[in-house]
């Protein structure tokens, strides 16, 4: 069966004349920013709801409250959302349903939320579409290069002991079902990993949230995974900063507009480890078992959805400078690729970017 995100009902919907934006939270790879004059902000003020969530902290700047809706009816309902999705997918908390099932002992169905279920089929198809380059099973070597929740020595794996870990890795390995909702192991030594997409989900889930509590215009951002919907008070599109994909130094590249959008940043340049005098990505590749050794520095992907965007920056920043953008090129998705060079950096932005934000 052939996958495409062109048909796919979470493709970043016909890319029309709107905009992206980026954020900065602890090891994100994004900043958030929010211009305007002093005078314009005391004329046209935002309410900012802030917290503590998946290792980082959640932002979300709201045009107005909704009438006879408090702050703290908000702050509690985000919180309650949050916690869930940590009690579904969270692979640091031990009795979380994936972490559970991480430890099932079997190879039948294992019970899981229809929210679970969701993003695992979502990461799978993403897997089968990049051909492994994005995997959910890639937990066995983040973890072994400190990158997950086991902590320890890093040290740079034999041959011997990355064979062994590859092969508890591989998409194909795990099942999903919709109804009723469970996931299925093919072998003991599998696991699943969802960090690299349930941020997203989290982001689109205080999204849904928002609107059902009637708020019009926001920016939600959780570890620079981003999401926008309506408009500030004086009628424009929220702006955001992209960085440059630089270590220990926060510096905006490119400032966009975006509304009604998501967007979502991978880099190699906030969570690394050295080795040795080398350094070395958290961004690894499951097809490699190796940190990704690109000169490509950031990938920002821009979709509908905020569950999309993230795993396809992932994707894109494995698949590296060429094979990602060809790769974006082909799926139509509006991305723009930052590349390092001898002079600088160099951005690469794909068809769907340029006309999303009328680069030339």
């Amino acid at each position: 069966m052939q996958i495409s995100l062109k048909s796919a009902a979470f493709r970043a919907r016909s890319l029309r004349a709107v905009r992206p934006l980026a954020i900065l939270a602890v090891l994100s790879t994004l900043l958030i920013l929010y211009r305007g004059s002093q005078r314009n902000h005391e004329l046209n003020p935002i309410t900012t709801i802030t917290g503590p969530t998946m290792g980082t902290r959640y932002s979300v700047k709201l045009v107005q409250l909704p009438r006879g809706v408090s702050l703290e009816q908000l702050q509690a309902g985000i919180d309650r959302r949050l916690e869930t999705v940590n009690d579904q997918m969270s692979t640091y908390r031990p009795h979380s349903e994936l972490s559970r099932f991480n430890r099932h002992t079997g190879t039948g169905w294992f019970d899981v939320s229809a929210a679970t279920a969701r993003v695992v089929s979502e990461a799978l198809r993403v897997s089968e579409l990049s051909g492994g380059a994005f995997d959910v099973t890639v937990g066995p070597l983040v973890n072994h290069w400190k990158f997950g929740p086991e902590k320890g020595t890093v040290q740079i794996p034999s041959d011997h002991e990355l064979v062994a870990l590859k092969k508890r890795v591989g998409y194909r390995m795990i099942e999903v079902r919709d109804s009723p909702p469970a996931l299925r192991k093919q072998s003991l030594a599998v696991s699943v990993d969802l960090s690299a997409i349930a941020k997203g989900f989290a982001v689109d889930q205080i999204s849904e949230f928002l609107e059902t509590m009637g708020v019009s215009g926001y920016l939600v951002e959780i570890g620079g995974e981003i999401r926008t919907q309506g408009t500030k008070a004086d009628g424009k599109r929220w702006i955001v900063g992209i960085e440059e994909p630089v270590a220990q130094q926060r510096r905006i590249r490119k400032e966009v507009a975006l509304s009604g959008r998501a967007m979502a940043t991978s880099g190699d340049y906030r969570n690394f480890v050295e080795i040795d005098g080398k350094r070395f990505s958290h961004i690894i590749d499951p097809r490699t078992g190796w940190p990704v050794e690109y000169r490509l520095g950031s990938v920002s992907v821009v979709a509908d959805d905020c569950m999309l965007a993230d795993a396809l920056a992932t994707t894109l920043m494995v698949l590296g400078p060429e094979e990602g953008y060809h790769f974006a090129v082909e799926q139509d998705l509006a991305a723009l690729l930052m590349i390092r060079s001898d002079e600088g950096f160099v951005e690469k932005a794909t068809p769907a970017f340029a006309r999303l934000f009328a680069v030339r």
